[in-house]
């Protein structure tokens, strides 16, 4: 897209700083899952859900985690369809990204998130996990497994740490 400012994967992680965390979001209508990973780009973890109120709201506070966290770039879940083809929710995805652009001076990068929540809402099942804590979990689970298979290819890369 032309008016995309999210960064390709190289030119995403060219513009990383040194010993900086990344920061995944799985975007939601209602909530935004947060994952946080760790300074040598290895590991994430789930860090919280937020709820939705308005952009600036959002976007002020996830920024100040940002800067609370040392976070070096923002890593976005792209949710695009099956096949591959982009939806209303792709749509929503980038005009956050545009938003959140003007915000910030952070690199900001797509992740295909395709299956991440149905694969965390999988393995919360098999662990017995109660509905409501299935719902308080899954968001920022799905944050993570968005987060840790970027980190993975990075390692895979060899551009970790």
């Amino acid at each position: 897209m032309a008016n995309d400012p999210a960064l390709s994967l190289e030119d995403f992680v060219a513009a990383l700083p040194a010993k900086h965390r990344l920061i995944g979001l799985d975007l939601g209508t209602k909530t935004i899952g947060l994952a946080l990973s760790d300074l040598g780009l290895g590991i994430a973890t789930p860090m919280e859900t937020i709820r939705r109120k308005k952009f600036t709201i959002d976007a002020d506070y996830l920024l100040a985690l940002c800067a609370k966290h040392q976070v070096g770039g923002i890593l976005i879940g792209l949710p695009l369809n099956m096949d591959g083809s982009e939806g209303p929710r792709v749509q929503a995805t980038r005009a956050f990204v545009r938003n959140l652009a003007q915000k910030t001076d952070l690199p900001i990068t797509y992740w295909d998130e395709r299956l991440s929540t149905a694969a965390v809402t999988r393995t919360l099942l098999e662990a017995d996990t109660s509905r409501a804590k299935r719902a308080d979990a899954v968001d920022k689970m799905a944050a993570a497994y968005i987060l840790q298979g970027f980190l993975d290819r990075l390692g895979f890369m060899g551009l970790d740490g």
